[in-house]
């Protein structure tokens, strides 16, 4: 590792202002790559760029931490940051937030759970519309999370992430308060 990346990691700020100096132009062309070129995508790589930028001190340094210049050269890795970091942004850019109270009924409303379902003696306060919902889809309705996810307009992995931060909540208030 340099000696200007040894001391970016050390807090230095001169050394953080000849590693922007240096990788700016990598990190801004690995951008621009994937976004398309013109002049109404120049701001928009600019912002993308300073997303990189930020992902790589965020965390005291913990991305640039991982870098490991046994398995490539640091161009190397910041390109393939960037392209990840600007790819995240397309999908993010093409992915229209809908609220679960705004969004059409897309299919019947789950049915009313009777005392005798699982859920019903679970904490459901705990856990916001969309956790509720895909809960009850997977356990009440027993769909898989690719079904859940046509259905609410969402991908498979956002099914299954929203599933396991609703587990974790309610794991984390079972060894608290203990079960019912």
């Amino acid at each position: 590792m340099d000696d200007v990346l040894e001391n970016c990691l050390r807090g230095r700020k001169w050394a953080w202002d000849a590693f922007v100096d240096r990788y700016a132009g990598v990190i801004f062309a690995a951008v621009g790559r994937v976004l398309g070129r013109g002049r109404d995508r120049t701001e928009e790589a600019e912002d993308v760029a300073q997303d990189v930028f930020v992902r790589l001190v965020r965390n005291d340094f913990a991305l640039l931490r991982r870098y490991d210049p046994d398995r490539s050269s640091i161009t190397t890795w910041l390109t393939i940051v960037s392209r990840s970091v600007a790819i995240d942004h397309l999908r993010r850019r093409r992915l229209q937030a809908v609220s679960l109270d705004d969004a059409p009924p897309t299919t019947a409303p789950p049915e009313p759970q009777t005392p005798s379902t699982p859920t019903a003696e679970h904490p459901m306060e705990l856990l916001t519309a969309r956790q509720k919902l895909v809960l009850q889809l997977i356990y009440d309705r027993d769909m898989d999370p690719e079904a859940v996810g046509r259905v609410l307009g969402i991908s498979a992995q956002t099914v299954r992430s929203t599933k396991h931060k609703a587990l974790q909540r309610l794991r984390e208030y079972y060894e608290k308060e203990g079960p019912p």
